[in-house]
């Protein structure tokens, strides 16, 4: 299943959209999902009763952007977050064209020094709003080499930054396991992906009133008059059709 989000105007250009693709297991965890131009969130079950995980992926302005587009992005991002119960599971992650650097001096509770380079207004911006939503920031919580933190490369493969994230509320930071970035996906991009381990499991959703899926008699497909029975009024109807066309 494809949950996508984007720009809602006619004819508006296939940029800053964002997308959700869900396994099997994910789908059926499903309880609802909303959709926010530049970003997305869904709700899944889990099998921590009483608790459900929000995913909200988003798209976040550049750093040479209008700072009304950029307060106005984070607006909407905050009104988002805060309507996700504080009991619940909340994952954010996109490309928030933000670099966090390593310098974690003032944001110990939600950030580690395991990020790559130095923080730009960006970062600055992106990580006052994890302190105020109390969100780890996942990518700066691992030691790992240099090659799988940076999420971004120049098109003349000269410049490399980590500006996708992975962000987790703090009340859950032990189910986050790992963070880090997989260069062997080739997704066609010049961001490479980024992948988080969680110690998570999801618990299918019985919505109530669900209309149960018919069952099919197998068994008719044994009888042998029964078969005989069902082409010979199949073949009536498919002449009757043929005749009315001949008519027109």
């Amino acid at each position: 299943m494809l949950l996508y989000s984007g720009h809602e105007e006619e004819n508006a250009p296939h940029i800053q959209g964002v997308a959700l693709i869900l396994p099997k297991v994910a789908r059926n965890a499903l309880v609802g999902w909303e959709s926010h131009g530049s970003g997305i969130k869904a709700s899944f079950k889990t099998k921590k009763e009483g608790i459900t995980m929000n995913i909200i992926q988003c798209y976040a302005p550049t750093n040479d952007t209008n700072d009304d587009i950029k307060d106005q992005f984070y607006e909407q991002l905050e009104s988002i977050i805060e309507k996700c119960s504080r009991k619940d599971l909340t994952i954010l992650m996109g490309d928030l064209n933000a670099k966090v650097g390593i310098d974690n001096t003032g944001y110990e509770d939600i950030m580690r020094r395991h990020g790559l380079g130095e923080r730009n207004e960006n970062g600055e911006r992106f990580a006052n709003m994890c302190a105020i939503n109390i969100l780890v920031i996942g990518n700066t919580a691992f030691p790992h080499k240099r090659i799988h933190k940076a999420t971004w490369i120049s098109p003349d493969h000269t410049t490399e930054n980590q500006i996708d994230h992975i962000c987790i509320n703090k009340k859950f930071r032990r189910t986050m396991e790992d963070v880090r970035t997989r260069r062997g996906a080739n997704i066609a991009s010049d961001h490479h992906l980024v992948v988080a381990n969680l110690k998570l499991k999801l618990k299918k959703n019985w919505t109530t009133g669900q209309t149960a899926l018919p069952r099919f008699n197998t068994a008719f497909l044994r009888d042998t008059n029964k078969i005989n029975e069902f082409k010979i009024a199949l073949n009536n109807r498919l002449q009757a059709v043929r005749d009315l066309l001949k008519e027109e």
